[in-house]
């Protein structure tokens, strides 16, 4: 007689009620990540806080610019031009990220204090 053969764990396969056997890659299914948040309750950007962001960031970028302009290792003023809005840019998606989080840990901060 041999001995049983060995079993074989297969990733992915599991086994229905019916004692039939389906793989989880045949079945497209969306994922409950995308739906398991709970919706807000009240809108937190109003058009008061996107004027606001635009202006600081308009600010932060010109302010920027002129100060990295100098740092340009170049003396072709179209060059100076090109790289100080490249690095402008990249720190003013920086200070923006930075801004919103400010703005989330505030609120949280005042919603704790009631």
């Amino acid at each position: 007689m041999k001995p049983p053969a060995p079993r074989r764990v297969l990733r992915g396969l599991r086994v229905t009620g019916s004692r039939r056997l389906e793989f989880s890659m045949d079945n497209r299914r969306v994922p409950a990540l995308l739906f398991g948040m709970a919706q807000p309750e009240e809108k937190h950007v109003t058009p008061v806080s996107l004027v606001v962001d635009l202006v600081l960031v308009v600010l932060f970028f010109a302010f920027m610019f002129s100060v990295l302009k100098t740092h340009v290792m170049s003396t072709d003023p179209r060059m100076v031009v090109i790289w100080g809005l490249i690095a402008t840019s990249c720190l003013t998606g920086v200070f923006w990220l930075a801004l919103q989080m400010f703005r989330v840990v505030f609120r949280a901060h005042r919603a704790a204090k009631k």
